[in-house]
């Protein structure tokens, strides 16, 4: 009996700590750790953790402080204190000067009225906007008339005093909008200048446009120079070498191409000669840090459905660049040195972001932060191999496929096509809280997501080809993939769906009407449906014009025209006749409602099985925790009622 017992007692142990398949509930609850500062005299990281709390729809964090040691324990900390600075009027962001006498900060300052009842005194409840020009809207914000404008400040006895504004009664943004913080802005080490990022371009100059530039304002003279005149795309990310004597920052050479190839340039300061440190290099880079010593920059880029870590010597003579780590990972972010070690932020498709240290000399890259390892120990993990399917024209696609845990080659799973957004952002070793591979597979699917035509991290000219083309190649690619990792054994041909989000959710309207019944359902969010409609309502109009090819009124342009005829989902719809989800962001001005309505309209009449989600406050995203939450069980109820 006593051997009965122990057995009973063990078997029950075992259960107590089973290892489970990932759910929904725990890929919105896990840990999302990020750098937030380093601490060189004491060879030390702070860190936070963020956990979602559901019931309160945000976030929980929690600072945390761990020495460089392998073993090293963290010790539960604070919020880093920042230096308090009481302003005339709140601020958004701000950085101080290195001697901290004087600070940089923005805030939203109305340049122009737009709202009825500031145009209109005796009309104080119209809530009517007025526009004269483009530019009306923006990723999720309607334009109020409000800019937001950098400021420099002396700092005396805590108080920010004699503001400047520099960009004062101008329709310019800095930070860059929606998404720049304050790495849009930085002092010269020295303290004598404060260089800034925007694109002074407004109305419809604004929204055809990507030529941002890097000005420099001189504090003592008050004169502002645009260092990178005459560069026509993006110009980014400004960093100074330790002692100022080496500006470096991000470029792309064309205008409007969001996702030309990014290039490290370097400006000597004294003399201002210009320098492109990755010009002969055949990929493009991700974000980049200065080493210790200046004598080369590190920098992330995609490399074959991976991002790796890189560097250059900034050597005029010879730019060499040294791939530094390998694996099937992402490296996220640069985010310090201190001493001979980086600090990084790294993923793979079974594991949510950890900071890593890479030691210089022997090129070890080792776990530093570990908020997550109790909670992986009681989730089964998913295998994920590599397969290349050969194309008609000799070429091979690179996919990812993913397996559900515990995966069984003898028996048959139902099968899904990832269709990648972008569509020039990598498909690479990337943990997402909602596109989560390693959550789908858990629910016993596999999934084959392609490295298709128009992804970088395969040569420049793979990542372009995608331009003017998307109904073409990378279609086929889609197509070749699926067909090819149907034909093993464990793929059940007769559960196959498609899943994808904005250019993905396009291809996913594409599939739809071409697929020839390879698919039994697909599921859509914030899919471009009809391209003339979409043309006449997204407000980057330099994307459309770059990919699309331009407006669809201009019969001369062939591109666009052959854009409009052949490649828009909405000429296809006569051929639908499979299940369709679709999914909308009401926010979403990038790929705006009447898309996902138009094809959530034609299914509807057509007597598809069909069904709209709509969550009238995101954008182009999902950011609220119950909405992503609730995504995800939609998400994979539609799969099961159709797979």
């Amino acid at each position: 009996m006593k051997y009965v017992f122990l057995s009973l007692f063990m078997l029950g142990s075992l259960f107590t700590h089973a290892q489970k398949n990932l759910s929904p509930e725990d890929l919105i609850t896990i840990g999302k750790v990020s750098f937030v500062s380093a601490d060189k005299a004491n060879k030390t990281v702070t860190y936070r953790v963020s956990q979602a709390n559901i019931q309160n729809n945000n976030n929980n964090t929690k600072y945390y402080t761990i020495g460089l040691s392998s073993h090293a324990t963290p010790n539960i900390s604070s919020a880093p204190a920042g230096m308090d600075i009481t302003f005339e009027n709140p601020a958004d962001d701000f950085i101080l000067s290195p001697d901290k006498r004087k600070v940089a900060f923005s805030r939203e300052v109305e340049v122009e009225k737009v709202i009825g009842n500031e145009v209109y005194s005796d009309l104080p409840l119209s809530n009517a906007y007025i526009y004269k020009n483009l530019s009306q809207r923006h990723w999720d914000t309607w334009e109020d008339g409000k800019y937001s404008h950098l400021f420099i400040a002396d700092i005396v006895s805590g108080y920010a005093v004699k503001q400047i504004d520099l960009l004062k009664n101008e329709k310019f943004d800095c930070p860059q909008k929606p998404f720049g913080g304050t790495e849009d802005y930085l002092f010269s080490p020295d303290g004598q200048y404060l260089l800034y990022v925007t694109k002074k371009k407004s109305g419809k100059d604004y929204a055809i446009s990507t030529n941002t530039d890097i000005y420099c304002y001189e504090i003592a003279t008050g004169k502002t120079t645009n260092l990178t005149d005459g560069m026509e795309g993006y110009d980014t990310n400004p960093s100074f070498n330790a002692d100022g004597t080496i500006l470096a920052w991000q470029s792309m050479s064309r205008d409007g191409y969001e996702s030309d190839k990014n290039d490290i340039w370097i400006m000597d300061w004294a003399s201002k000669t210009k320098h492109n440190l990755t010009s002969n290099w055949d990929e493009t880079t991700s974000s980049f840090r200065w080493s210790e010593h200046d004598s080369k920059i590190y920098f992330t880029a995609p490399s074959k459905g991976t991002v790796q870590l890189f560097e250059v010597n900034i050597s005029k003579d010879e730019n060499k660049i040294q791939q530094l780590t390998k694996g099937d990972f992402d490296i996220r972010s640069i985010d310090a040195q201190i001493d001979n070690t980086l600090i990084l932020s790294r993923t793979d498709m079974n594991h949510a972001a950890e900071l890593y240290t890479y030691n210089i000399s022997n090129k070890e890259l080792q776990q530093l932060t570990h908020a997550n390892d109790a909670f992986y120990k009681t989730i089964n993990m998913c295998d994920i191999k590599k397969r290349y399917t050969r194309l008609d024209n000799g070429e091979e696609l690179f996919s990812w496929v993913i397996y559900p845990p515990q995966f069984d080659p003898h028996k048959k799973y139902p099968t899904l096509l990832y269709c990648q957004g972008g569509p020039q952002s990598a498909l690479s070793q990337f943990y997402s809280l909602r596109w989560n591979f390693q959550l789908m597979a858990s629910q016993g699917y596999i999934v084959i997501a392609p490295n298709r035509t128009g992804m970088p991290g395969w040569g420049t000219q793979w990542n372009e080809d995608i331009s003017k083309d998307w109904g073409g190649n990378p279609i086929r690619d889609y197509l070749a993939a699926i067909d090819d990792i149907a034909d093993e054994p464990y793929v059940d041909k007769n559960r196959l769906g498609a899943v994808g989000a904005s250019y993905g959710g396009y291809s996913v309207f594409m599939l739809a009407g071409i697929h020839e019944n390879r698919f039994k359902t697909f599921i859509s969010h914030c899919g471009l449906f009809d391209l003339q409609s979409w043309y006449g309502t997204t407000e980057e109009l330099w994307f459309a014009n770059w990919d699309i090819g331009g407006a669809y009124w201009d019969k001369s342009n062939k591109a666009a025209q052959t854009s409009y005829k052949y490649y828009s989902p909405s000429k296809f719809v006569d051929n639908w006749n499979t299940p369709i989800f679709i999914i909308q962001g009401g926010r979403d001005y990038r790929v705006p409602i009447e898309q996902g309505l138009q094809a959530f309209q034609a299914a509807q009449l057509k007597g598809i099985k069909s069904q709209f989600l709509l969550l009238p406050d995101e954008n182009h995203w999902v950011l609220k925790n119950q909405n992503a939450l609730l995504w995800q069980r939609e998400f994979f109820k539609w799969l099961k009622e159709t797979l």
